[in-house]
């Protein structure tokens, strides 16, 4: 059983996150999302009332053989709540002992949030090298560039406050891939999108 999202993350460089949307709209984005190259979805679940869309993005997304995650997994309720919509994969936006065992004992890797050393070196003895680091936008480019030299096995996905304009300063400065949501929705950003999933 896969403990981190290695072999899910494998040549992707843009997460797409869907929160608080409806179904439809969800479902609209996430495929947006598939057409500009972007595999992976995660539908946050912060709320009962996000799971319908978390389940519709699941069914859409089988239907084009891509997986879909659930994102704000912070209790192992929501953990059941998440496999029982059908989710692949787990995203928190901190790092829990007792949520990523949940998960991993549910099937599903998880993708726990870090934005300490202390938390990437928490994360990495749990055999997680792929880790969340969040708020991107208020820990800066500089941060990734700095956690790079003691933590060269973590894997660090850049979230939260990232557009189509900024992504490929944060992986130029060492993020692996970044996490953007309201760029989707903004025609603007799309080519520029495309631009960085094709490397």
């Amino acid at each position: 059983m896969p403990v981190d999202l290695t072999d899910l993350f494998a040549g992707q460089r843009v997460m797409a996150i869907l929160r608080g949307m409806s179904e439809q709209t969800t479902v609209e984005l996430a495929n947006r999302a598939w057409d500009l190259g972007i595999d992976l979805v995660e539908v946050p679940i912060q709320s009962p009332d996000a799971l319908p869309a978390l389940r519709a993005a699941v069914a859409a997304g089988r239907s084009r053989g891509r997986p879909v995650g659930a994102g704000t997994v912070t209790t192992p309720a929501r953990v059941a709540a998440a496999a029982e919509a059908g989710a692949a994969f787990t995203v928190a936006p901190g790092f829990d002992g007792e949520v990523l065992a949940a998960s991993l004992a549910a099937g599903l890797p998880h993708l726990p949030g870090v934005a300490t050393p202390s938390e990437i070196q928490q994360a990495l003895r749990h055999g997680v090298t792929w880790l969340k680091a969040f708020p991107a936008s208020v820990l800066g480019t500089a941060w990734f560039a700095a956690m790079r030299g003691p933590f060269p096995e973590a894997n660090l996905v850049a979230t939260g406050g990232v557009s189509a304009h900024d992504a490929a300063d944060y992986l130029a400065a060492g993020a692996r891939a970044v996490a953007v949501g309201s760029a989707l929705a903004d025609p603007s950003q799309w080519k520029r999108l495309a631009e960085i999933v094709g490397g």
